[in-house]
């Protein structure tokens, strides 16, 4: 059965400008008929890494949060840290990165909070149902927690996964650093023993116990203490990288790329599936870079400013996307081979490698939602 997805195409006026397009599409999902009063809201969204331009910007968002509360929501705005050490590492450098961005609560109307804790490691298990890969998922506790989700994306393409939509934003995003960990490389770290100054500082904080300093002749580099790892010991839950300041622990981003979709797309079941409520999904399909906002820079965009799309299947939402922006006209320059046409597929010219339906045949056979949709125009 197909899936609703509401689209506005950005056309606008005096009588309806922007937030009001944006208050009409919201509504037209039919969200607010499952909110009552009080119930906390997490707002997953991407803040963008430090450099970054063409991520979702604040007063883009200001109108969804807005529609929330006069539902009877109380939203909060959130992501949990990345598995790299970087900008939004941890919460404190994660928030900062956020108010650069201009996300202010006094602003907005809703706080800034990050999801996994302090140093990523506040998370909750939830069973995978159906999982090929996994039997639980490892969740940000405070996005499991709350009693009502909302997924804000920018689609745009992607390194690894080929693009990022709605299931990423969720499945990846929501993790915490144990969960992205075994999305990424299912093992524990690479460790550079030369880049190692042998600190001792990531067996300290390894509560599993899988790293050990050894010196020099244990570990083959003669008058130098260095990191040895445990491999069957690591559970993968990635606080390692936090504590290591020298790049002695790096992670193995080399994987097969269909089981990496196949493990994201669980880890998007695992909590949309085991909430009682649907969750609503809004998409802009602007500045479509790319690469993610993960970057640290903004490519230019691959196609025009599409529009906005909303709706209550992460699927069908994520699949119209990707077929508005292959129906559209590349932009030249870009990183898009120079002679494709409207109609092809812009996400595998950009990494032919990639499996056709960029993980959403098992997103659907899940039970995520339908890859068959109605785009129905504001």
């Amino acid at each position: 059965m197909a899936s609703h997805v509401h689209y506005w195409n950005l056309r606008a006026s005096m009588k309806a400008p922007y937030d009001q397009r944006i208050r009409r599409l919201i509504e037209r999902t039919g969200f607010a008929a499952h909110v009552e009063g009080g119930e906390l809201a997490a707002v997953k969204i991407h803040f963008g890494e430090r450099g970054v331009t063409g991520h979702v910007q604040p007063l883009m968002v200001r109108p969804i949060l807005a529609e929330l509360v006069r539902a009877g929501a109380r939203p909060f705005l959130t992501d949990a840290s990345t598995l790299y050490v970087g900008q939004r590492g941890e919460a404190v450098s994660h928030a900062m990165q956020a108010a650069l961005h201009g996300y202010d609560p006094l602003l907005l109307g809703a706080p800034v909070i990050i999801a996994d804790g302090l140093k990523g490691a506040s998370q909750v298990a939830l069973p995978v149902p159906g999982g090929r890969h996994f039997k639980e998922a490892f969740i940000a506790a405070d996005i499991a927690e709350a009693d009502l989700l909302v997924s804000v994306n920018h689609l745009k393409g992607h390194e690894l996964a080929g693009f990022g939509g709605a299931l990423k934003n969720i499945g990846m995003g929501a993790a915490s650093k144990q969960g992205k960990m075994h999305q990424h490389v299912t093992t524990g770290p690479k460790v550079d023993s030369e880049a190692c100054k042998g600190c001792g500082a990531c067996v300290g904080i390894c509560a599993a116990q899988a790293l050990a300093l050894v010196d020099g002749l244990a570990g083959g580099l003669e008058g130098k203490k260095h990191v040895l790892l445990n491999l069957d010991a690591c559970r993968g839950c990635g606080a390692c990288f936090l504590a290591c300041k020298n790049g002695g622990l790096t992670i193995d981003w080399q994987t097969d790329v269909q089981g990496f979709l196949e493990r994201m797309m669980e880890y998007a079941a695992a909590l949309l599936l085991s909430r009682p409520k649907p969750s609503l999904h809004v998409s802009f399909v602007t500045n479509v870079t790319p690469d993610c906002d993960c970057m640290g820079f903004s490519d230019a965009p691959i196609c025009p400013d599409i529009g906005v799309l909303a709706s209550l299947d992460p699927v069908a939402i994520d699949q119209a996307g990707i077929d508005l922006v292959n129906r559209a006209e590349p932009l030249w320059p870009s990183h898009l081979p120079k002679g494709l046409k409207a109609g092809q597929d812009k996400f595998l010219a950009l990494r032919p490698s990639l499996p056709p339906a960029l993980g959403l045949d098992y997103a659907e056979a899940l039970g995520l939602g339908s890859r068959e949709y109605e785009l129905v125009p504001l």
